[in-house]
């Protein structure tokens, strides 16, 4: 299950997927926030190029409320991220996916949140998390990143200098360089 953000996180994305085994990673469900078309056009694409054939087609694409609106206020995406988290609910719960990825957009926090307690009550005790934080992070943790930092199973970092803020609170932080 791969949860796409919009714009710089789409991008930064679909380069990490295609790096993936494309017959490891299967079937690939994309979760994407429902006002964020340009998403949608951009996995079509790049899964069309990864396999032309549509008989085989290996992905689906999933929607759901968007948790919090770029400039929206921390207040209100309580209410927004609280409709999220409830759609995401019977999505992860069926999917039972083996592995989450992402990279840091508002769409995760509901879906990573759900997968945690999943496995807490030993509903989907297979799931892994794994976070990338997003190239531009350089300084400081995004808010899904603070959010995220403690329920993930693997947290990575792009830049030394936030390896080196993060590390302190958790010892097993990832620093891959670019990715």
């Amino acid at each position: 299950m791969v949860v796409m953000g919009s714009g710089g996180h789409t991008a930064e994305m679909l380069r990490i997927v295609e790096r993936l085994d494309g017959e490891r990673y299967a079937p690939r469900q994309y979760v994407i926030a429902s006002t964020d078309k340009n998403s949608v056009v951009k996995v079509l694409e790049s899964e069309i190029h990864r396999q032309p054939d549509p008989e085989k087609q290996t992905y689906e694409i999933i929607t759901i409320p968007r948790s919090r609106a770029v400039h929206q206020s921390y207040v209100s995406s309580i209410a927004t991220t609280v409709l999220a988290l409830i759609n995401c609910v019977p999505l992860v719960l069926k999917a039972r996916p083996e592995l989450i990825l992402t990279n840091g957009p508002g769409t995760c926090v509901p879906v990573c949140l759900v997968a945690f307690l999943a496995r807490l009550l030993f509903i989907n005790t297979k799931c892994r998390i794994v976070f990338i934080e997003s190239f531009c992070r350089v300084r400081s943790l995004s808010l899904s990143g603070r959010i995220l930092l403690y329920i993930v199973d693997m947290f990575v970092v792009q830049w030394p200098e936030l390896l080196e803020k993060t590390a302190p609170t958790r010892p097993d932080v990832r620093c891959f360089g670019r990715l």
